[in-house]
């Protein structure tokens, strides 16, 4: 096997030529066969494998500085950087990261998860170098889909200036993780369709120049003229414009003409885009079909592409996606915006039947969360489906546009708390501290799948904005029996005692019931309040709970500071109910990949460390007096 002579960075360049097909071919099988089993981004890794051979043969790393956007399709880079055998345990709780760590390898020069940053942090590097007087080449790869989002042409603005050499590879699949939308999209599809620009080039100045006289004349002088031939024969020339050089579009799949186009690329002085056009899926005919569904996926038979684990309960997506459909059928004012993620949210059906009310921004969460503000503005009732870590890319927006303002924006805030396998860039247990601060803002969660169809039910007539937050998964179905409907500010009593009281937010619930049956089969008292609102606080129930039991214990899948816990612990301490707290969160630390009841156990909000560390409160304030 030629993938076997790969055991560290560099040794691609003693290959023979012949042997690059055949280890592009390898690694394709490879990652099939590894994702097949681990789960993981495999539709995006499968259209760069011979992009990032030529990078990897264009440039030296470490010395070169190599950044992707996203990173989610780095598989091969890791490869190529002598990380084969970390695929067995990729993903997986103290494996290796399905993205770049500057930790985990001197290869990768920045830590990436989210869309359209690779330009900024490579432009960071250049102009870095440039001040240290050092020599290596910096190459920033984006998606055509990360170059929706408005941090890359705030970059690419910038990046016009810098006088030394800056390569930005355009990887153009025509796809993001669903299909890519909007103006940008048209552009790249007119260049993709568009004889190449070398060619063009080539042949009318040969044509002009075979004019007796004139011919030469007239050559030069478009040559002068401000956007050259390429303007007169290449549909907008956007990043020309911009006084970015363009080179492209390049085969994709062309190892030796990719190695050429980077090496001149990095002979010039400035920015320069190489523009190369890839497929996503390539080489394996389920991702091919389907690379929206192979974007990132579970484990999957490789003859069928199927997955292997069949789900059998509805997730919290799904119950959003029936619920919303619901919704626009009952009120013709209910619209749904997403930034690329129609799928990942579960609006697929909404747009199915209700496509005028129905608006991808592309990867875009701030103008995403300003456009539903105007949305709302005008008399419409926004729901934006977004994903718990992305949204914190939209915070101003928020605060300045939606709340300031008053307006009924509703946000479905999916991937609340941990969400696992694609770790501390993606774990959404922020949203709460950075929501609660808010003015103008009411936070819910649900306790069950019925809950999260009353609350959206709810927001969606609710004159203010209104945050909804919900985990990944399959939504718990336990608690059926217990469905008062939701009254603003109020939460839900599931079983009232004393001694113990368990206030429990959206996921926590579950837990705090399971938790709460154990203490009762050691002869313990517990009372179960589902919180249901992060804010405003239940601050009528909380004095009343305080004033009954000897210990109050907070459950949220957040982290502990500025979360549910410390905001009503602050409430209490202002009323002076001296009773003993325990807030159950997650420290204040980021928390990286693994399997998702790996992860709750570790951060301590599982049902045994919560049970562990009640009992060893509760020991030391049993004798003590209710206030």
């Amino acid at each position: 096997m030629v993938l076997e002579k790969i055991k560290q960075e560099n040794d691609i360049k003693n290959l023979e030529k012949e042997e690059l097909p055949v280890l592009a071919e390898e690694i394709r099988q490879f990652l099939i066969e590894k994702i097949s089993v681990s789960g993981g981004h495999l539709a995006s890794n499968l259209g760069v494998v011979e992009l990032t051979m030529a990078l990897h043969l264009a440039f030296s790393l470490p010395e070169d500085k190599i950044v992707w956007d996203v990173g989610h399709q780095s598989y091969t880079h890791k490869i190529l950087t002598g990380r084969r055998a970390g695929f067995d345990e990729l993903r997986k709780y103290g494996g290796m990261s399905g993205f770049p760590k500057r930790k985990e390898s001197d290869c990768d020069c920045f830590d990436t998860g989210h869309s359209s940053t690779s330009i900024s942090a490579g432009l960071g590097y250049a102009l870095a170098r440039q001040i240290k007087g050092e020599d290596y080449k910096v190459v920033s790869v984006i998606g055509d889909g990360a170059l929706t989002g408005g941090m890359a042409y705030e970059a690419l603005n910038n990046a016009s200036r810098i006088r030394s050499n800056f390569i930005i590879v355009l990887n153009d699949n025509n796809m993001s993780i669903s299909e890519n939308v909007g103006g940008l999209s048209k552009h790249l599809s007119n260049l993709r369709t568009a004889e190449s620009y070398q060619v063009v080039k080539t042949g009318i100045a040969n044509s002009l120049s075979q004019i007796p006289v004139y011919g030469e004349q007239i050559v030069d002088r478009i040559r002068k003229t401000k956007s050259g031939i390429k303007q007169l024969f290449v549909p907008g020339m956007l990043f020309e414009n911009m006084g970015i050089l363009y080179l492209g579009p390049v085969d994709g799949h062309n190892i030796n003409g990719m190695v050429k186009v980077l090496k001149e690329a990095s002979r010039l002085q400035g920015p320069v885009l190489v523009h190369v056009i890839t497929q996503k899926g390539r080489g394996y005919a389920p991702a091919e079909r389907h690379p929206a569904r192979f974007h990132g996926t579970e484990p999957f038979d490789i003859e069928t592409g199927l997955p292997l684990k069949k789900r059998t309960k509805a997730s919290y997506t799904d119950i959003f996606s029936t619920v919303m459909r619901k919704m626009g059928d009952r009120n013709d004012k209910v619209v749904a915006v997403t930034a690329a993620m129609a799928d990942g949210t579960g609006l697929k059906r909404f747009r199915n039947m209700f496509p005028e009310r129905f608006f991808d921004v592309g990867i875009a969460e701030e103008h995403a969360v300003t456009f539903a503000a105007g949305l709302a503005a005008a008399g419409l009732r926004p729901v934006v489906a977004v994903y718990s870590s992305f949204l914190q890319r939209a915070f101003d927006q928020v605060l300045h546009d939606v709340c300031i303002q008053n307006l009924p924006v509703v946000f479905a805030i999916d991937r609340a708390g941990l969400v696992g396998s694609d770790g501390e860039t993606h774990q959404g247990i922020f949203d709460i501290s950075y929501l609660s601060c808010i003015p103008n803002m009411t936070i819910m969660a649900p306790k069950n799948k019925w809950e999260l169809s009353d609350m959206v039910k709810f927001g969606v007539k609710f004159p203010s904005p209104v945050a909804i937050r919900y985990p990944r998964g399959e939504a718990y179905d336990g608690l059926k029996e217990f469905r008062e409907p939701i009254v603003y500010g109020k939460s839900e009593m599931l079983y009232e005692e004393s001694e113990i009281c368990l206030f429990a937010l959206g996921s926590m619930v579950k837990v705090a019931k399971t938790v709460r049956e154990q203490l009762k089969e050691e002869g313990h008292q517990v009372t179960l309040v589902n919180a249901r609102f992060a804010k405003p606080l239940d601050e009528e129930l909380l004095i009343k709970m305080a004033e009954k039991h000897k210990l109050l214990v907070t459950l949220e899948e957040n982290v502990i500071d500025g979360g549910f816990g410390e905001h009503v612990t602050e409430f209490l301490s202002r009323q002076k109910k001296k009773i003993s707290i325990i807030n159950i969160a997650i420290p204040d630390d980021y928390v990286e990949h693994g399997n998702v009841n790996i992860l709750r156990k570790e951060v301590g909000i599982d049902e045994e460390s919560v049970r562990n560390r009640i009992i060893e409160e509760y020991t030391s304030v049993k004798d003590t007096p209710a206030m």
